[in-house]
């Protein structure tokens, strides 16, 4: 069974096997598909259409889908390959292993923000931006945020999360109080700290990671597989807990057609959350 391991615990030779696959995903154009599918899938509050992938209990079981999707995509191009997590309350400086030169790179130039070290420098060839990008055709980011420093989530914020006793709540979106889905989803409206841990992370790494197109920046599949493995720890810590909503919403509710229940299929693929709630019938994390 493909194991998903800690992005620092993988060999030089696990490192090259994974960027080269992704630049051949590049190369190939399948890669940008992605990126657009996510942008498709970006859908507000404010919208008054479905929203599966954000803002909405089926956050985890949407992108679990995605990022399987994805991985399968890797494997096409090396079956040695899988999609490694980083734990962004142990790696969390803008020097950690993650963004040396021969994986990730690492931040932007000031200015523009352009990263110019590693694989997916534009310079270097292999990494065009053609995917919803509106500031040019290259890999940006800000890491850490040095004109008003942003600290990464920390042990003590998962610990947090992972004592959520139920999985979601109303009103089922960004400004749900409680439940794990929208701790860890990170949405704050109301309260000083804006961002917290997954959204916090992406503005952290800044640059083109602030948007729907956040996955034009390769580190968002390390990212999300961490947040993946937080929902699997958190259906070991809770497990008398369930994914919520459990049956649709009644006409009446405001969010009725909107998010999906456990037994709803999950655009674009079909699969209901209930079919994702197992991750090892795919892969196990190392």
């Amino acid at each position: 069974m493909p194991v998903r391991k800690n992005q620092r615990d993988l060999t030089p030779v696990e490192k090259r096997r994974l960027v080269d696959a992704l630049l051949e995903l590049k190369k190939s154009g399948r890669y940008d598909d992605f990126v657009d599918l996510h942008g498709e899938f970006y859908v507000t509050d404010g919208e008054r259409r479905p929203r599966a992938a954000h803002m909405t209990p089926s956050f985890f079981p949407w992108h679990r889908r995605y990022l399987l999707e994805f991985e399968r995509a890797l494997q096409e191009v090396d079956e040695r390959v899988t999609v490694p997590y980083w734990d962004w309350t142990v790696d969390s400086s803008p020097t950690s292993s993650l963004w040396a030169d021969d994986f990730l790179g690492g931040t932007g130039r000031s200015g523009d923000r352009q990263v110019m070290t590693g694989p997916f420098a534009h310079r270097n060839g292999g990494w065009r931006i053609n995917s919803g990008a509106l500031d040019g055709r290259f890999l940006t980011r800000d890491l850490g945020r040095p004109a008003d420093p942003l600290t990464l989530p920390t042990r003590d914020d998962v610990a947090r999360a992972l004592g959520q006793s139920q999985y979601d709540e109303q009103p089922w979106d960004s400004t749900a109080r409680g439940g794990f889905r929208n701790t860890v989803e990170g949405w704050a409206a109301g309260t000083p700290e804006r961002w917290r841990m997954h959204n916090r992370v992406h503005r952290w790494v800044g640059g083109l990671m602030l948007g729907a197109s956040s996955p034009n920046d390769p580190v968002f599949w390390l990212h999300h597989a961490y947040v993946d493995l937080l929902w699997a720890r958190w259906q070991q810590a809770q497990p008398r807990a369930g994914y919520l909503p459990r049956t649709p919403l009644p006409s009446g509710e405001p969010q009725h057609g909107r998010v999906y229940a456990l037994t709803e299929a999950l655009p674009p693929w079909g699969d209901a959350p209930v079919a994702l709630l197992d991750h090892t019938r795919w892969y196990r994390y190392g």
